[in-house]
């Protein structure tokens, strides 16, 4: 069963799903040791995802990163909460956490009045860590897509955004024109933008050709730069625009 973790700006308190009855827990200090010392002592629940019998599993995942990443949350109300490890579960629109002193329990958040969220991945063969930033989708050009969050690439004169997306298809296992599928399967649909000088949003692709055309500002300076034209990945590209684009 669920549990879902209530954020307002002075408290927070933990609800359970629709089959439970729902219970508070009382105001919390949410900086410093006290805040870690109160997270870790949230309610306990299982926050897995329900499949339909029909499947025997599923192929690919809900989230941004299969990891448990440690994350600093902060508010609408500017109070940041104490680090804790989470996942941004994109195909069902919500972010789970987990104590920090729990290797299985999750608990899920009401995150409404959350107004981004900052990721520290582990950087391979080092000991230190990329910050990776997700802030609501506020500008987005489809109204419902405004409280999803976009990871923020670069941001600037210019942005760089990312907008996952993910695809669920379902088993199809059964039926005169089933393909034999046991298992569903969520592919990644993920959108880039880039956010103009003038506000205005243009969805993107990372190619250099694209982005030439997503800001045209730019497109001689992108198609002189060395590392424009070996980019490939976000990281890359992000990296381009940082130094195209200096704060």
């Amino acid at each position: 069963m669920s549990t879902r973790l209530l954020l307002s700006a002075t408290l927070l308190s933990v609800a359970t799903t629709t089959y439970a009855q729902q219970t508070a827990v009382p105001a919390i200090e949410q900086t410093g040791a006290a805040a870690q010392a109160n997270i870790n002592a949230l309610g306990r629940g299982d926050a897995a995802i329900v499949r339909g019998a029909s499947s025997a599993g599923m192929i690919g995942t809900p989230y941004v990163d299969n990891r448990w990443l440690l994350a600093r949350i902060t508010l609408s109300s500017k109070v940041p909460l104490a680090p804790v490890p989470l996942k941004y579960d994109v195909l069902h629109h919500r972010l789970l956490m987990r104590p920090l002193n729990s290797t299985a329990d999750s608990l899920q958040l009401d995150d409404r009045l959350v107004t981004y969220f900052e990721l520290e991945e582990p950087v391979a063969g080092t000991t230190q860590s990329r910050r990776r930033v997700f802030r609501r989708f506020e500008e987005a050009p489809v109204a419902y897509q405004r409280t999803d969050y976009v990871e923020v690439l670069h941001e600037n004169r210019y942005s760089l955004l990312k907008r996952y997306v993910k695809v669920l298809r379902k088993a199809n296992s059964a039926g005169p024109y089933s393909k034999g599928d046991s298992y569903d399967t969520l592919e990644d649909k993920n959108v880039y933008f880039v956010r103009r000088l003038d506000a205005t949003l243009v969805p993107t692709k990372l190619t250099l050709k694209a982005l030439q055309t997503a800001a045209p500002e730019l497109a001689t300076a992108l198609k002189q730069s060395a590392a424009a034209q070996a980019a490939k990945t976000d990281a890359e590209w992000a990296a381009v625009f940082a130094s195209l684009d200096p704060k």
